[in-house]
């Protein structure tokens, strides 16, 4: 058999794999666009200095009458309200974000699949910016206040605007994956890797990793660690009865065959 006449091996691998790598980069690009306009929207009303200042109003306001946040490196007052304002402008196109994702990835789903994923990746997006506001509204207060409540009169506040930066980073990240206790038990269940029996099994344990978690990640307050294990363990029991629901409704039709014809 001569060459010209030989199969294409790579015939009808080759095509789709580069039109999904097309696919990609413009999902992509999409998502970059989206967070670009957010960004300029927000540069321009209400501005990064404006942004910064709703960011430091927390802290600000438990300071000594008269104190500020300080700047120790001469390029901080333009560099972190850039950084706010980057941060802002992502969370504001995180549905346009996650939107692209899920379009890239939906094609590829069966139909129960499809009823799983996209509740997911509703309710985890909207548990995280739960966890955030949760995070700045209440703990934030709750932290600062007990906090200048043990500092010495001799001392005057004057935190660092790139340290104050890099703390709410930090506390947002841990209440924002803290609240995503049910979608993650929901996976686990879902996937087969741990059932509901052995979740609720576990939730003793759970209270004390709860805290344990909360011990390591926050300030060394009780306010603060309260705040963030008392919402994991009340999550927790919500991932429960959340993860009994998924597993329930977004079975395989194999799946539910099996299931009836075993009972």
């Amino acid at each position: 058999m001569s060459d010209s006449n030989k199969p294409d091996e790579l015939n009808g691998s080759e095509q789709p794999f580069v039109s999904h790598l097309i696919e990609l980069r413009d999902r992509l690009i999409r998502a970059v666009i989206a967070i670009g306009v957010c960004f300029v929207v927000l540069a321009i009303y209400p501005s990064p200095a404006t942004l910064y200042d709703w960011l430091a109003m927390p802290l600000v306001q438990h300071l000594p009458k008269g104190a500020t946040l300080i700047a120790t490196n001469p390029i901080s007052p333009f560099m972190v309200p850039i950084k706010v304002t980057m941060l802002a402008a992502f969370m504001l196109a995180l549905p346009v974000v996650l939107y692209q994702i899920w379009a890239f990835v939906a094609p590829g789903l069966y139909t129960h699949e499809k009823r799983l994923v996209l509740p997911l990746i509703v309710s985890s997006t909207v548990l995280f910016f739960a966890g955030v506001a949760f995070c700045y509204f209440f703990v934030f207060g709750k932290v600062f206040t007990f906090i200048q409540s043990f500092a010495p009169k001799s001392i005057t506040a004057a935190p660092d605007i790139e340290a104050y930066l890099s703390f709410v980073l930090n506390m947002f990240l841990a209440f924002g994956a803290a609240f995503e206790v049910p979608v993650v038990l929901v996976i686990l269940a879902r996937m087969g890797i741990v059932s509901v029996e052995k979740f609720k099994e576990f939730r003793s344990y759970f209270i004390v990793i709860a805290f344990v978690i909360a011990a390591v990640i926050t300030p060394p307050d009780v306010v603060s660690q309260l705040s963030l294990a008392i919402p994991m363990c009340l999550l927790y029991e919500v991932g429960i009865w959340a993860a009994q629901l998924f597993v329930k409704h977004t079975k395989a039709p194999e799946e539910s065959e099996d299931a009836a014809a075993s009972s």
